[in-house]
């Protein structure tokens, strides 16, 4: 049992730290990149990172976050894991809170911008943009600080159970 709690924990971490990485890297350089450009090569662009971004190994990372922590709270319940549960529990939550962000937020903005049809022949580009842009980069912000938390969370968990040892 105690080489899947480990397991667990490090799948959890890593996957997490990924997640979280992925989402702090598109608040501190992607968008702000993104938006010194024109409208046409913003929506172009994220159009396209939107498609690129449905792969398999987004999925490992973005699903495994909330399976592996999730594994982790099940094989850490129990008496004598008191001082790390608390902790797994909670990145389970500030995660879950991402994925509800995700899909009730940036999803359904996503697919907004590929409805809109191809950058180069909307009529009004900067009508599009301004529907998208500042609410997903908003929310996009909130998923990266719940889920560096949650990898935080994690990471004093693994502390925590290595000292159980």
């Amino acid at each position: 049992m105690k080489v899947l709690q480990i397991f667990s924990l490090v799948a959890a971490a890593t996957t997490m730290g990924l997640a979280a990485g992925l989402f702090t890297s598109f608040s501190y350089a992607v968008m702000p990149g993104l938006a010194r450009t024109g409208d046409r090569v913003f929506i172009d662009a994220m159009q396209r990172i939107n498609t690129a971004i449905l792969n398999g190994w987004f999925a490992l990372v973005f699903a495994g976050a909330i399976v592996f922590t999730g594994l982790a709270v099940g094989v850490h319940l129990g008496g004598d894991h008191r001082a790390v549960l608390p902790w797994l529990v909670a990145a389970f939550a500030l995660y879950a809170a991402v994925l509800v962000i995700t899909f009730t937020v940036n999803v359904p903005l996503n697919d907004a911008l590929a409805a809109a049809g191809d950058a180069g022949g909307l009529a009004d580009p900067a009508a599009v943009r301004a529907e998208f842009e500042g609410r997903w980069v908003r929310w996009n912000v909130v998923r990266s600080v719940l889920s560096t938390a949650a990898l935080v969370c994690l990471v004093w968990a693994l502390i925590r159970s290595g000292r159980a040892l």
